[in-house]
């Protein structure tokens, strides 16, 4: 089993561990079956997922094992009557905050809703939507999101390997539990998702809701080469924790987050001796040497955090039990349920930017604007419980307009131009949150639209 390798080029010393990990037993776990890391053939037919955790379990996740891409070997028909293939593959906006290029796009496919049951895929799709944007910092950037449903038609309701290893379902999606013989892990045919994910207008994030109760997910945290998303989050549309499955996965996918949990008891895991983690949250300093370093999360170290008690350097993480540090005890990238540390909100934050515009322009940029013109663009609301709100600033030709501040659209005739000369009327709207005190994200949570203008 390869339960705690992470796909090439994730962290600079996944490279190191490969042999380790190829051998490590995951006590912790439960019960698992075997995940041959050398199974991989030259057409790279098998990928790396992280394991959810135990259902009734602290742990986030039980590390990782590479999986079939094609999904399971027991291949459905799925063959499609004209009235569902009609059906099939019809796209929904069911979030809509803008265009894709100014929005974090995220595509939501069901699978095992046969054509009757796709009003309950999308109720379904809702209410996940609904449990994401709960968690911070969801909660706030709401609006920087899209979301599409992408219709999945499946011959069967349900999924395989639910109730038992002996249920097999024709779906659309090949979704299945016991995959690698872990019940809780559920993979899908990643082939038959893309082609479905491509019919959607963007894509940086998917999530894939399985028609079932039953307790399970993964996470397939790798971007897509060809499609461009950050990773597929799987889920149980019908399991109250599956929400929380798929926010932890988006933590890896978008915001770059190491796992914080560790392996007691677990050979070859008690110490690590590697170099720095390339993660921002993982890290091979004590706090102290962290503050003298100015290195990693130095700038919140003492600050109250939400998922309870201060930012500090807490051992173990990443796996290792000692030798690594992670943030504070307990945030959703070790314990389902809890909300990320401020570390972890600082890089989702800084995840999100990496998709999303703050401005777009609503009047074309590329004519010159003349008297009768006005510039306007679109600055999505923050809904966050402070109220706290984009700082919106007009410049022309580089000298800020401070009557226009706030307001999203000016009209040339109320910058009293006086010559004829054309002049770059501007408007950037900036993020000041709190929640990011690296520069160098900080540096990202702006945007601007220019216009020529003259008399």
């Amino acid at each position: 089993m390869d339960p705690v390798r992470r796909a090439a080029g994730r962290s600079v010393w996944r490279g190191a561990l490969a042999a380790i990990c190829a051998t490590a037993a995951l006590v912790a776990a439960g019960p698992v079956g075997a995940a041959d890391a050398a199974a991989t053939d030259a057409a790279g037919s098998r990928i790396e997922v992280e394991i959810p955790g135990p259902e009734h379990g602290g742990d986030a996740g039980s590390g990782h094992a590479r999986v079939p891409a094609a999904g399971s070997p027991a291949k459905a028909s799925n063959r499609l009557s004209p009235a569902e293939q009609e059906a099939d593959g019809e796209v929904t906006k069911m979030v809509d905050n803008g265009s894709t290029t100014d929005r974090l796009d995220v595509v939501v496919i069901g699978d095992g809703y046969t054509a009757a049951e796709l009003g309950r895929f999308h109720t379904d799709a809702a209410q996940k939507w609904a449990e994401v944007t709960a968690v911070e910092p969801y909660t706030t950037y709401r609006n920087l999101f899209n979301v599409w449903t992408v219709d999945a038609v499946s011959r069967e309701s349900g999924v395989s390997g639910d109730p038992d290893p002996a249920a097999v379902r024709d779906t659309a999606l090949g979704s299945y539990f016991w995959c690698e013989n872990i019940e809780r892990l559920l993979c899908i045919d990643q082939p038959k998702v893309d082609a479905y994910v491509a019919k959607a207008p963007a894509a940086d994030l998917v999530i894939v809701l399985a028609n079932s109760a039953k307790y399970g997910g993964a996470g397939y945290n790798e971007p897509s080469a060809t499609l461009g998303y950050e990773g597929i989050s799987t889920a149980s549309a019908g399991h109250p924790k599956s929400g929380q499955v798929a926010i932890h996965e988006t933590g890896h996918s978008l915001g770059k987050l190491a796992d914080e949990y560790f392996y007691p008891g677990v050979p070859d895991y008690e110490k690590y001796t590697g170099p720095e983690p390339a993660e921002s949250n993982s890290s091979v300093l004590s706090a102290d040497r962290m503050a003298t370093q100015r290195a990693k999360w130095y700038r919140w170290l003492g600050a109250e955090s939400p998922d309870g008690g201060t930012v500090g350097a807490y051992e173990g993480g990443n796996y290792f039990v000692t030798g690594l540090y992670r943030p504070t005890d307990n945030s959703l990238m070790r314990v389902l349920g809890k909300p990320f540390n401020l570390p972890g909100v600082e890089s989702m934050i800084g995840g999100f930017y990496q998709h999303a515009r703050i401005v777009t322009p609503l009047t074309p940029t590329d004519r010159t604007l003349r008297l009768r013109h006005t510039a306007k663009a679109s600055v999505p609301r923050l809904a966050g419980a402070d109220g706290r709100q984009l700082v919106v600033r007009w410049y022309l030709d580089g000298r800020e307009l401070k009557r226009f501040q706030g307001r999203t659209e000016v009209s040339v005739a109320e910058l009293w131009l006086f010559d004829l000369r054309t002049h770059r009327l501007s408007v950037t709207a900036e993020d000041r949150t709190p929640s990011v005190r690296d520069p160098k994200v900080v540096r990202t949570l702006r945007s601007t639209a220019e216009w020529n203008v003259r008399l």
